[in-house]
């Protein structure tokens, strides 16, 4: 039986000092994030949705809660859709303005590949699929949702793709609220991506 796991990127983070906040607790939504979740939640009624697997951080979780609310189905915590490890969080991040400008900092770059900053790619996707698959079975046929976090959306995205992993952040497919949707076919195995911004309208400009 067909099916379809559209994993959701949390909606936009109230965080005026421009921290890395990672996998750090206590990050809320701002207004507009929190009208992020609610147009997603307002687009997930179109689907027959059968799981809501979210990561446990709290963006991710206010972000799941309108899709939650609109059908009635409780919120199962998946450690495997958490944000990417990473040795910079909690400071402010940036190559004239923040950490980087730290010569100290400069140690943990050299290698992009693994990467040597943070959690190696091939574990970010091994956890990911997982999720997702336990996230299909969950649905028994139905729809459904993973909310998480950028990179690794865009990390698992690229190995299904078969693209390479090492990549410019800049130049991710994964806006704030934005829905890649992960096709399965009859059998089971994954058939392809779509991509999608419900919440385009509400994605602040570019500088």
């Amino acid at each position: 039986m067909s099916s379809t796991v559209h994993v959701v990127r949390h909606g936009e983070v109230h965080n005026p000092e421009k921290i890395l906040y990672g996998r750090q607790p206590g990050w809320r939504l701002s207004e507009r994030g929190q009208e992020m979740a609610e147009t997603i939640g307002q687009w997930s009624k179109t689907l027959d949705l059968g799981a809501l697997h979210v990561s446990p951080l709290q963006r991710a979780q206010e972000t799941a809660a309108p899709i939650a609310a609109a059908h009635n189905i409780s919120i199962t915590t998946d450690e495997g859709l958490i944000e990417a490890a990473n040795i910079f969080e909690g400071k402010p991040f940036g190559v004239g303005d923040g950490v980087l400008r730290h010569p100290s900092a400069w140690k943990h770059l050299w290698n992009p590949w693994r990467p040597s900053w943070g959690e190696p790619y091939e574990q970010q996707i091994t956890r990911m699929l997982a999720a997702i698959f336990a996230a299909n079975k969950a649905a028994n046929g139905k729809d459904a949702i993973c909310v998480s976090h950028q990179l690794p959306i865009w990390i698992l995205r690229s190995a299904i793709e078969n693209r390479r992993l090492l990549h410019d952040p800049r130049k991710r497919e994964c806006s704030l609220a934005s829905v890649t949707s992960i096709h399965f076919d009859d059998e089971g195995m994954i058939s392809g991506v779509t991509y999608s911004e419900p919440a385009r309208h509400l994605l602040p400009e570019k500088k």
